[in-house]
């Protein structure tokens, strides 16, 4: 064997050596997963780590992601904490707050409810299932804290909307509803009832919430002593009663401002102008 080529084997070894030495960490031992070697590993692919299965990493016990802490459950799923539906908006109504809500209303809602709330929405006109009446007595008489639980978990043929409405947004278009709820009269349910199955609370996005004049990003409902409204003087309880700053009641006094018959009631398929 000739010199140069002796010597060009000697460096081909050298060469294969140093290669080989980088799969291993300092101390001489091989580790399949390291950045000392640049491993890589697809996401969720099997692990050759014998104490994991999957490379993605299992979430610690009692880890919530940044923006998901969701302690307010009237604000964030329309219901208390012993699971029953609100009976109240966790903050105080205002005409910034209508106005949001009927515009968030017009947006997402009256493709299939319609501008005034009758269900005869452009989505119905093209063969979707018609969705009921909010002037029926079911609907004046449900606690408003249904409107907020159907919009972020969804009802029947409906979807969820959590992904899209901000539950600020969810609560103000709920109070729209009230409104348009009183200045139409009521109407006589002729749909079937619909029985849906319960549903857990669908995960939310971390969204900012929307700017509302007046409204708090995340108000503490828990703190309101009962019988008062967050940000205005004892409101009312369920139809009783007539308005207090702040509060939303359940359900339109006969012959108040808006009912059938009395001052602001709007005629039919046009929609309530927010004072």
């Amino acid at each position: 064997m000739t010199r140069p080529l002796r010597r060009r084997l000697l460096w081909i070894g050298a060469l294969g050596g140093a290669l080989v030495l980088t799969g291993c960490t300092r101390g001489g031992e091989f580790q399949a997963i390291s950045m000392w070697n640049e491993s890589r590993l697809k996401p969720l692919e099997s692990s050759p780590d014998p104490s994991r299965a999957s490379s993605a990493r299992e979430f610690p016990v009692g880890t919530v992601a940044r923006g998901q802490l969701r302690v307010d459950t009237v604000l964030y799923e329309g219901r208390t904490e012993d699971g029953n539906l609100a009976t109240r908006v966790p903050f105080a109504i205002t005409q910034p707050v209508l106005l949001r809500g009927q515009e968030q209303f017009n947006i997402y809602c009256a493709p299939c409810h319609s501008r005034n709330g009758d269900g005869n929405g452009l989505i119905v006109e093209r063969g979707f299932p018609r969705p009921p009446d909010y002037a029926i007595p079911r609907l004046r008489n449900a606690p408003i804290g249904h409107f907020s639980d159907v919009i972020t978990n969804g009802y029947g043929v409906m979807y969820s909307y959590a992904s899209r409405v901000h539950p600020n947004d969810r609560w103000a278009i709920a109070a729209y509803i009230r409104v348009l709820q009183r200045a139409r009269p009521v109407a006589p349910d002729t749909r079937p009832e619909i029985t849906v199955p319960t549903r857990r609370v669908l995960p939310q996005p971390d969204r900012p919430a929307p700017e509302i004049p007046g409204v708090q990003s995340t108000p503490d409902v828990r703190s309101t002593p009962p019988g008062t409204s967050p940000g205005g003087p004892p409101g009312l309880t369920n139809g009783t009663g007539g308005g207090a700053p702040g509060s939303v009641m359940e359900g339109p006094p006969p012959g108040g401002p808006g009912s059938p018959g009395g001052p602001g009631a709007a005629p039919n398929g046009t929609s309530p102008t927010v004072p």
